[in-house]
């Protein structure tokens, strides 16, 4: 009996995964040399060369530790680093784009989230299970990725299936099925095609003449002209939403995913949906993807992204410093800073932590903090934990010249944004260089006199300069070109700087 040839019905294995061939993609970006790392970041970055330098050492010494063969590799040890600056300085843009840099599992965390055991609040370990939950979707995404047309030609399959049903063993041929026929009796007629086993049996031409016609509606399904049409479609239903558990003062996280992890183990529900053609490809694609992903090697993999390469950024981490070091302060939040340090000490030096996907060490993991340490000083933190941060990169304040080239030099610069945006209304934005030179200007003498806030000023300072044009784009101006120069720059701002308590509530 003919068959038609269907994805089903092939012997082909599931693509597992392979973690050797995955680990090259993560390999290729560990090859960057401290140089071409550095001139990576310096394509959005400016100034700041020392602490680039030192991210760029710790990022390859990653992969010359992967190089290093026998027991001693297990004992080449993170340097930790931590940078010091005022805000808006480039501390947490350096680590947002050594995250898209490394491609490697990367978390930014904020101290001041965390609170000792004991508090209520978030436990230091979450950092590690949130990378390893990031770890995961990472290495999932990539699968998904590689098992995408494979799992597009099973979800039109179905597809077909729905619409043209194959003929097999068992299936009645359109001559034996009961068109109408009210009675048994009246199907004697078509007794002829039911075989001696009881078994109904398919007319060769009439399976071949189902494949022909499964295959041209392969055709229409593939062209999209079978898009609009609306079918019958069970599918996995989402599980109730749930309820957010409240403590006396707040969420209680560890609790909340227990019960997560609980509701995710059932049954997952089923329904019958009337979707178009079109929503069910995509439907039964995110399907058939998941059925085709190995998420036990997912896992796997992903925690060893985690444990080799993983790296985690600690931001504001002077918050969490007892000013007048250990023994300076006593009572109230200062135990349960110090509380955090403490708890943090064991993870950053190294220890097992407990996941929902297993246990997951860290001792390789790279931890990078920052802090502006302004009331506090890093020798404010215990001991212990600055000796786990043995780098220590200092970031200098931005200066008239740096913001001038924070204006105009990173490919995703503010002047670039802000021109972009006014293209949409067909508005052309030309910033001449003296009028650069003043938004530099006005952003310096602001920092000086009300609040250092470093670059971020520049934001507001745009956005006030250019905020009757944006308002007034397109209702009451017309579309053409604008020229933004010194004499713009000084009509829009200088009344604004001048009077220090109106731009403390507007720049």
């Amino acid at each position: 009996m003919a068959k038609s040839k269907t994805i089903q019905e092939s012997n082909e294995p599931k693509l597992l995964l392979n973690g050797k061939e995955k680990n090259s993609e993560v390999s290729e970006v560990h090859q960057l040399t401290p140089h071409q790392i550095v001139q990576e970041l310096d394509k959005y970055i400016i100034g700041q060369n020392e602490a680039k330098r030192s991210v760029a050492i710790a990022l390859r010494n990653r992969f010359r530790r992967q190089k290093v063969e026998g027991p001693l590799r297990n004992e080449i040890m993170p340097n930790n680093i931590i940078m010091i600056g005022p805000t808006g300085v480039g501390k947490t843009e350096i680590a947002r784009r050594l995250a898209k840099l490394s491609g490697a599992p990367f978390i930014k965390v904020e101290a001041t989230k965390f609170t000792e055991v004991g508090y209520v609040g978030r436990d230091v370990e979450a950092m590690i299970r949130d990378l390893v939950e990031l770890s995961v979707g990472m290495v999932r995404l990539e699968q998904s990725e590689i098992v995408a047309e494979k799992a597009r030609q099973l979800a039109e399959e179905r597809v077909l299936d729905i619409l043209l049903p194959p003929l097999r063993k068992g299936t009645p041929s359109k001559k034996n099925q009961s068109f109408g026929f009210s009675k048994p009796e009246d199907q004697s007629e078509v007794s002829d095609s039911v075989d001696l086993e009881g078994e109904i049996t398919v007319d060769a031409a009439e399976a071949e003449l189902n494949d022909r016609s499964r295959e041209k509606m392969r055709d229409r399904l593939r062209a999209g002209k079978l898009d609009d049409r609306t079918i019958e479609l069970e599918i996995t239903g989402e599980s109730p939403a749930m309820m957010q558990i409240l403590g006396p003062f707040g969420p209680v996280e560890d609790l909340g995913n227990l019960m997560q992890d609980i509701v995710g183990g059932l049954p997952k529900r089923r329904k019958k949906r009337r979707v178009t053609i079109a929503e069910a490809k995509v439907i039964l694609a995110q399907e058939e993807t998941q059925k085709l992903i190995d998420m036990d090697a997912v896992v796997k993999e992903a925690i060893k992204r985690v444990e080799e390469a993983g790296i985690v950024f600690i931001d504001e981490i002077d918050k969490i410093a007892t000013a007048g070091g250990a023994s300076g302060g006593r009572g109230g939040p200062d135990v349960s800073r110090e509380g955090v340090q403490r708890d943090l000490l064991p993870i950053v030096e190294g220890s097992t932590i407990t996941t929902k996907y297993g246990m997951v060490k860290t001792d390789h993991i790279l931890f990078i903090a920052s802090g502006a340490f302004h009331i506090s000083k890093p020798s404010d933190l215990i001991p212990e934990l600055q000796g786990r941060f043995p780098i220590r990169v200092e970031l200098k304040s931005l200066t008239e010249d740096d913001f001038f080239k924070i204006l105009t030099q990173p490919e995703n610069a503010l002047i670039k944004q802000y021109t972009a945006l006014m293209k949409t209304e067909n508005l052309e934005l030309e910033f001449s260089e003296d009028g650069v030179r003043t938004i530099a200007s006005t952003a310096t003498r602001v920092n000086e006199s009300v609040e250092n806030i470093g670059a971020r000023r520049l934001h507001t300072i745009m956005t006030t300069l250019l905020e009757d044009l944006m308002f007034d784009i397109p209702e009451k101006m017309p579309s053409g070109k604008v020229v933004i120069n010194r004499e713009l720059v000084e009509k829009r701002l200088n009344t604004i700087v001048q009077d220090r308590d109106l731009s403390r509530y507007i720049l």
